[in-house]
This record gives structure tokens, sequence and C-alpha cells, in this order.
């Protein structure tokens, strides 16, 4: 081709031609993210349909793109000595659409959750809270190989092929990659057996907490003083795991140590009133509660109170246990009966007096 041909009128008018075609599709797509868009969403969010909007969103950019995309495909036709049916440029359209509408797909699947909430919510499946950004998790990733194996096809690859080669060092990754597999079937282990979910108040040897989230490699839990530990799900899998937030009720157990000056029919009353305060509780289980004499204690005469609280809620469990204390000291200053004080005594040998005894009490502070 010559130089004179190269720049003849027909060539640079093909140039024009092609770039405007690309730049109007540019200015197309800049019209769409402005003003379309925010159009289709508040339409969609009037309507009040949720999902819709978060569909429309998640394609919002692959759209964008898109339009570049056929700006380029259609400004081809018009470039001169360029073979737009060429099977190479053909397949490279085919991919990146692919490779968009695989985009869209993929920012869906990162609010699935919805997806997946709205259909446990209206046929009652019983897809559990830590089921749920599991699954999302897993639909992503399975896009991703979707996209792949289609862009891969498109080239003529053999992608059955392909992974049956990678089997000659299938070992070697599966050894290196043996922590991360534990970790997943551990994780799936939680997700089966459901010994706890998010949100849950849980207790083992290494940790406890209030779990957070479950991801394929490790389960989150933010401790009581706030510090967020990571526990990998092999090792939590495993462990023991106490779930408090399973308990039907709360248990309180103590013992309370009257004088050794108390007479007999004082500690009867003292502990019949015990129980019948117990017993008359709105905020005790009735189920079982214990108040009996139980020993004799080093300092003083042993009353055992066993009960447990209707709630389970930690801050209202403390409320009903504050209630119980202020009412068991009522009883006893009605009662006239005083708390053992611990105290020592000791007998000394003395050859002019014999065994005389000294009491060692503690000392009261001064303040």
């Amino acid at each position: 081709m010559s130089w004179k041909s190269f720049f003849s009128y027909e060539f640079i008018k093909d140039i024009r031609i092609s770039l405007g075609i690309l730049l109007l599709f540019l200015l197309f797509r800049k019209i769409f993210a402005k003003y379309i868009i925010a159009l289709i969403v508040k339409g969609i969010r009037k309507e009040a349909h949720p999902f819709f909007s978060r569909m429309f969103l998640s394609f919002e950019k692959p759209i964008q793109w898109l339009f570049i995309l056929l700006g380029i495909f259609l400004a081809a036709w018009q470039l001169p000595f360029f073979d737009h049916t060429h099977t190479l440029f053909i397949k490279l359209i085919k991919s990146a659409i692919i490779f968009l509408v695989g985009w869209g797909f993929f920012n869906l699947s990162s609010s699935s959750s919805l997806i997946f909430a709205r259909l446990n919510e209206r046929f009652n499946f019983g897809v559990d809270e830590i089921l749920i950004p599991f699954l999302s998790k897993l639909l992503r990733a399975i896009i991703v190989i979707v996209i792949f194996s289609a862009i891969a096809a498109e080239f003529n690859y053999n992608v059955v092929g392909l992974v049956g080669g990678l089997g000659l060092g299938g070992l070697a990754f599966a050894l290196a990659a043996k922590d991360a597999l534990s970790n997943f079937f551990g994780g799936v282990i939680i997700i089966t057996e459901k010994p706890f979910t998010i949100g849950d108040w849980i207790l083992t040897p290494s940790v406890e907490g209030t779990v957070e989230t479950i991801t394929f490699r490790s389960t989150k839990i933010r401790t009581f003083a706030q510090g967020l530990v990571t526990v990998p799900n092999a090792k939590l899998a495993n462990e023991n795991i106490t779930n408090w937030s399973e308990m039907g009720k709360r248990r309180i157990v103590f013992s309370l140590s009257v004088s050794y000056e108390t007479p007999k029919e004082k500690l009867e009353d003292v502990i019949s009133k015990i129980d019948f305060m117990l017993k008359n509780h709105s905020g005790v289980d009735q189920d079982t509660i214990v108040s009996k004499f139980d020993k004799y204690g080093d300092n003083g005469l042993d009353i055992y109170i066993y009960f447990f609280t209707k709630t389970t809620v930690w801050l209202d469990f403390l409320e009903v246990k504050e209630q119980i204390n202020y009412k068991i000291m009522d009883i006893l200053e009605n009662e006239e009966v005083s708390l053992a004080v611990p105290n020592r005594k000791l007998y000394v040998n003395s050859k002019a007096e014999g065994y005389r005894k000294v009491t060692f009490k503690p000392l009261k502070s001064s303040t």
C-alpha cells in the first residue's frame, strides 16, 4: 500500500467515522450512567422491590462497559484495512461479553444473602444464618469457574483436559493445601452439625465470646473485651463447644454463711423465708428451687441456695440476682441474724493458767 493511498480521502473519512462511532457510544455511556440509571433505580425503589434494585445496581458497571464494547465492535467495521470478521477479533468480543455478564452475576451474588433470606422466609427452607454467607461465597466461586471455563472454550481449550493435566501435580498441591482443606471441611462440619450460629455466645478451650462471621477458612469471635479472635475451622470443629445462648434458663448457686450464735429456730425461719421469697419471685424459674441448711462451715452455718432465673440475657440475669440478694439482706435483718465473720481460734498452753483461748478476728478498716 502506497503512502498516497494510505492518506487518501476515503481512508481519512473511514477513520473519522470510526472515531465518531466510538465517541458516540462513550457519550451514550456517560448519559446512561448519569441520568438513565438514576431514573430506573428511583422508579424501582418507588415500587419497593429491593431485589430488582440490587440486581440492576449489580449490572450497572457491566452495562456501562457494554456500551464501550459495542462502540469498539461497530467502530471496527469502519476501520480500513481491518478484518472485523477475523476469528480472533470475534472470539475477543464474545469473551468480553461473557466476562461482563459474569461480572454482573458476581456482583449480584455478593447480595445473594438477600435472595436466600427471601426464599427462606417465603418457603421456610430452614436455611441457617451460618449457611447464607457460606452459600453466597460458594456461589461466587462457581461463577468465577464458569466464566473461566466459558472463555477458555471460546479459544478452543479443552477445560476437562486442562483439569486432567493438572492432576499430575495434584498430590503436591493437596499436600500444600492440606490446612486449607482441613479448615474448609471443618466449616462444613460446623454448618451441618450447627453447634452454634451467628450471634451465639460460645465457650471453647481457646476462646469465649460472640460468633460474628463464619468463612471457608475460619470463624471470627468477638470476646467480651471487644477483641476479635479468628479461630481456624479445623481447630474449632475438634474442640468442646459450650453454647451458652442455648440455655433455656440460667443458674444461680451460692452458700450463705450465718454466725454460729444463730439459734436453731432463727435459722429455720431464715431458710423458710428465703424459700418462700424464691418461690414467689417473678424472675425465678419454679422447676428447681433449693434452700437448705447444708453444713457446719469453718466460720459459720452454711445455707445452700440453688435456683434458676427465667431469663438468659446477661443484664436481666444480673438484675434478678441483685433483687434476690437485697431480699436476702432484708430477711437476715428482720430476723436479726448476722453473717459469719471469718475468724481463727488459737489455744495457748500456759503453765500458770493451763490452756487459754485466743480469738483472732479480721481488723476493721480505719477509713
